[in-house]
C-alpha cells in the first residue's frame, strides 16, 4: 500500500510578540527562548485524525491549528501536537490556553507509569510563563491549573501521587463545566491514569468508560472518546464493550498510527487475529512513512510496538512463516526513536521470545540473547526479565538444569530490582515469572509435586493482575504453562480444565487450543477433543502453516469421518 505523506505547513512568526486580540495584557518575555519543537507538522495519508471543535478565545484565526492540535493529542502523536500549539503561541504569545496544549504534549503519554525528566524540566519551564499571564476566562485558568499539578514538585513527588492530585483537580472541572466536551474527556483519561492493575474488578476503568460510552452517542467522530473507551476496555473481561468502537477509531483518525494499531488491543483480546493483523499491519506501515519524514536512520517505536501485536496474532494462526519475517526486521534494526523507549525495549525482546516459546522451540528458546539495537538496558528490567524467564523454559525443557538455574538467580535479580524501585505492577509481574520458572526447574529435577505448587502460585498470581497495555500478552499465559504441565504430569483431566480456564481470558490462542483438544484426547473424551480440534483447523484456515499440531488435527478428525 503506498503511503503520501501530508505536509500541513504551519507559519511560525519571528516578528515581535503578537497578543490575543481580546487579552488584557501584553509580555515581555521570548517565545524562543524556551525549549520547545517546531516545525512543519509531518503527518502520513489523508492527514485525518478525527473532530474535536474546542472554544478558544485567541484569534480565530489559530482555531483550526488549535484543534489540529488537540486531535493529535487524542491520539497520542505528541510530537506533532508540541509543535502545533507552538505554532499558535509563536503567533499568539499571551494565548494561555496554547500553553496548556503545549504542556500537554510535553508530558506525553499520561497512563505511563514513569515519566521522562528532561520532558517535565521542559513543562515546568513553559507554564511558569503561563502563569505569568492573565487569562482571559476562569476556564483557562483552571486548564492552566490542573496540568502544573503534573509538573508541580516533580523532582520530589512521584508519578503516581501527581497523577491521583490531577485526577481530583480535573473531578472539579468536570463538576464545575459538566457541558464541556473536553473536560470530560481529559477527566476520563485521569481516572483511567490512576487505575490500579491489579484491580480486577476495572472500578475506575469503569468510570472512566461509561462517561465515554455516553460521549460516544453524541460524538462518534472524536478522537480521545473513541481512543479512551479502547484503553479502558483492554481486558478479556470487558473488551466486548469495545468492539464497536474499536473497529470505527481507525477510520475516525486514520493519519494516525497509533489510532490504527489501538483497535487490535481489542481484537487480541477477543481473539480476532485477522482483525488484529489488519490492524498492525497499517499502523506499522503509517509508522514507517512517519519515520521516513522524521528519522529515516532509526525506527519508531510505533512501529515496533505494532510488530509485536502482529506477531502475536501471526503465532496464533499457526503463521510462523510471516512471524519470522517479522522477526527479521525486528533483528535489523540498530536504532530506535525516541531512544530508550520502554515499548520499544519490551517488544524487541518479546518478539524472539514468542517465536521460540509458542513454538515450543527449547534450543532456541535457550539460546536468546539480548537485542544489539542501540539502547541502554540497564534499566530495562521486565524486558530482560521476559529474556531470562524464556530462557529459563528453553534449558529446563533441554533438561540443563544448571544453565536454567543460573538465569533464575538473574531473573531474582532483576526482581529486587523492581521491588526497589517500587514498581509493584512490574515487580508482580517478575514474581509470576520466577515461579513459572521454579515450577519447569523442579519438574526437570524429578520433583513432581513441589514444581506443582510452584506453577499453582503462578497462575494463582497471575490471574489476580491485569495485562499491561504494553503487550498484547503473556510470554506465556501462566494458566496455559500450569495445563502442560498437568499434561506432563500425566493428569490430562486437570490439564483440560485448566486450559478451558486459559482460553477463557485468552480465546483462540493456538497452544490453548491444541492443548485441550490433547488433554481430551487423553481421557477418551473424543467428542471435546474433535470441538477443540476442529477449532485449530477452522483458526487456521487461511494459514500456509508448517504446525505440525494441524497434521495432528486433521490426522483425528479423518479418522472420525471413516
Amino acid at each position: 500500500m503506498k503511503y503520501i505523506k501530508a505536509y500541513l505547513i504551519l507559519t511560525v512568526l519571528t516578528l515581535s510578540l503578537i497578543a490575543c486580540k481580546d487579552q488584557k495584557t501584553t509580555t515581555t518575555y521570548s517565545i524562543a527562548e524556551l525549549d520547545l519543537n517546531r516545525g512543519p507538522l509531518l503527518l502520513c495519508g489523508d492527514s485525518e485524525f478525527g473532530d474535536v471543535n474546542f472554544t478558544l478565545s485567541c484569534r480565530y484565526d489559530l482555531r483550526e491549528t488549535f484543534n489540529v492540535g488537540l486531535s493529535l493529542i487524542h491520539s497520542f502523536e505528541y510530537a506533532e501536537a508540541e509543535k502545533a500549539f507552538v505554532s499558535v503561541l509563536d503567533q499568539a504569545p499571551d494565548c494561555l490556553m496554547a500553553y496548556w496544549g503545549t504542556a500537554m504534549s510535553i508530558l506525553n503519554h499520561p497512563l505511563s507509569f514513569n515519566q521522562n525528566p528532561k520532558a517535565l524540566e521542559r513543562g515546568e519551564a513553559l507554564l511558569k510563563v503561563a502563569h505569568t499571564l492573565t487569562p482571559n476566562n476562569e476556564r483557562e485558568q483552571d486548564y492552566i491549573d490542573a496540568v502544573s499539578v503534573y509538573f508541580k514538585d516533580w523532582r520530589t513527588v512521584d508519578t503516581k501521587t501527581r497523577k491521583l492530585k490531577y485526577a481530583t483537580k480535573m473531578a472539579e472541572l468536570y463538576t464545575k463545566y459538566p457541558e464541556d466536551v473536553e473536560t470530560a474527556v481529559f477527566y476520563s483519561l485521569a481516572v483511567l491514569a490512576t487505575s490500579d492493575p491489579n484491580d480486577k474488578t476495572y472500578s475506575k476503568q469503569k468510570k472512566s468508560g461509561k462517561i465515554l460510552e455516553e460521549l460516544f452517542i453524541k460524538f462518534p467522530n472524536h478522537p480521545g472518546i473513541a481512543h479512551y473507551i479502547i484503553h479502558n476496555y483492554d481486558s478479556p473481561e470487558l473488551a466486548h464493550l469495545a468492539l464497536e468502537v474499536a473497529r470505527k477509531y481507525a477510520v475516525i483518525a486514520p493519519a494516525s498510527a497509533h489510532a490504527q494499531h489501538m483497535p487490535s488491543h481489542i481484537f487480541t483480546r477477543l481473539g480476532l487475529w485477522n482483525e488484529s493483523i489488519r490492524s498492525n499491519n497499517d499502523s506499522a506501515n503509517s509508522a514507517v512513512c512517519y519515520a521516513e519524514s522524521v528519522n529515516p536512520d532509526a525506527t519508531w517505536v510505533s512501529e515496533i510496538h505494532a510488530v509485536d501485536y502482529l506477531v502475536y496474532a501471526y503465532l496464533q494462526k499457526g503463521d510462523n512463516t510471516r512471524a519470522e519475517l517479522e522477526l527479521e526486521k525486528v533483528q535489523a534494526i540498530k536504532k530506535t526513536f525516541p531512544a530508550n523507549s520502554y515499548a520499544s525495549a519490551y517488544a524487541l525482546i518479546a518478539v524472539p521470545s514468542r517465536l521460540a516459546i509458542e513454538n515450543k522451540d527449547w534450543k532456541r528458546a535457550s539460546e536468546l540473547q539480548l537485542p544489539l539495537t542501540e539502547m541502554n538496558w540497564d534499566k530495562s528490567y521486565w524486558p530482560k526479565a521476559m529474556l531470562h524467564f524464556s530462557k529459563i523454559l528453553g534449558f529446563s525443557n533441554l533438561k540443563n538444569i544448571s544453565s536454567a538455574q543460573k538465569e533464575l538467580t538473574i531473573l531474582k535479580s532483576i526482581h529486587q530490582e523492581l521491588i526497589k524501585s517500587e514498581d509493584d505492577y512490574k515487580s508482580g509481574q517478575v514474581a509470576i515469572q520466577i515461579n513459572s520458572a521454579s515450577a519447569w526447574i523442579e519438574l526437570a529435577k524429578g520433583n513432581s509435586e513441589k514444581a506443582l505448587n510452584f506453577m499453582l502460585i503462578a497462575a494463582d498470581l497471575e490471574s489476580k493482575t491485569s495485562k499491561h497495555a504494553v503487550t498484547p500478552g503473556e510470554i506465556i499465559p501462566a494458566d496455559e504453562l500450569l495445563a502442560d504441565m498437568y499434561l506432563a504430569l500425566n493428569k490430562p483431566k486437570e490439564a483440560l480444565e485448566t486450559y478451558k480456564i486459559n482460553l477463557k481470558g485468552h480465546p483462540f490462542r493456538f497452544n490453548g487450543l491444541y492443548g485441550a483438544a490433547k488433554a481430551a484426547q487423553q481421557i477418551n473424551d473424543n467428542k471435546q477433543a474433535e470441538f477443540y480440534f476442529q477449532e485449530l483447523i477452522t483458526l487456521c484456515k487461511s494459514t500456509n502453516s508448517n504446525r505440525p499440531e494441524l497434521d495432528e488435527a486433521e490426522q483425528f478428525l479423518s479418522k472420525k469421518l471413516i
